[in-house]
């Protein structure tokens, strides 16, 4: 299963690796634009559009009838000033960015899901300009150990720096990408991951802060 809601709490994040993506949040307190790939069952365009009313978010989704489904299945709520659902390929819609986003979330596949649908250097170079100077990505590889090893490769060589947290029963490896290499002080980490659960309702922060050192124990 990629995408849940649950309808009698429709701004939750239901799946393990989709709160995984939220990730950034450690890092990046107030976003001004935020973007997601791939709209899915749309909970992190619902949750961000809820919790961040500062940003504008885009979200973009090739397949109109996924988002005709999210109009009337999922309570994606209708375009306004700060949201705008682009029905367009993903590389086009980056094509027209150039440093503009804080935020990037990508997670493209096609209905196989045996692999992401954008998975090139070229693409992550052009989510690597589409972002500012202290843009984060968040990317869900979904697939096997070559597929999570052939992304990161690419993402290694596009951006400044990368981490991943370990990868859940389902298969998700969830990769987080910078644009200016960060200054991790765990300590700070483990404060903001409480500031993430008082004001965003996320317990996984400290979850998120642990799979980092693990990460940087093995490097």
């Amino acid at each position: 299963m990629q995408g849940a809601m649950r309808l009698a709490a429709p701004d939750q994040l239901e799946l393990h690796y989709i709160r995984q993506m939220m990730i950034w949040t450690l890092f990046q307190h107030a976003p001004q634009r935020i973007a997601q790939l791939g709209l899915g069952a749309g909970s992190l365009t619902r949750f961000c559009y809820q919790h961040f009313p500062q940003a504008r978010i885009d979200a973009v989704e090739i397949n109109p009838e996924v988002v005709r489904a999210n109009r009337l299945l999922f309570h994606l709520p209708p375009d306004d000033e700060r949201l705008s659902v682009h029905t367009v390929d993903a590389l086009d819609y980056l094509d027209a960015l150039h440093g503009e986003l804080d935020v990037l979330q990508v997670d493209v596949y096609s209905d196989q899901a045996e692999h992401p649908a954008l998975e090139s250097q070229d693409f992550y170079l052009a989510c690597r300009r589409a972002l500012g100077p202290q843009g984060l990505l968040t990317v869900n590889l979904l697939g096997s150990e070559l597929v999570h090893a052939r992304n990161l490769h690419a993402l290694q060589k596009s951006f400044a720096a990368v981490v991943w947290l370990p990868e859940t029963h389902d298969g998700n490896l969830v990769a987080l990408a910078f644009v200016d290499p960060p200054q991790i002080d765990f300590d700070d980490l483990y404060k903001r991951a409480d500031q993430i659960q008082a004001t965003l309702g996320l317990a996984d922060g400290e979850e998120w802060v642990e799979g980092l050192y693990a990460w940087m124990d093995q490097e």
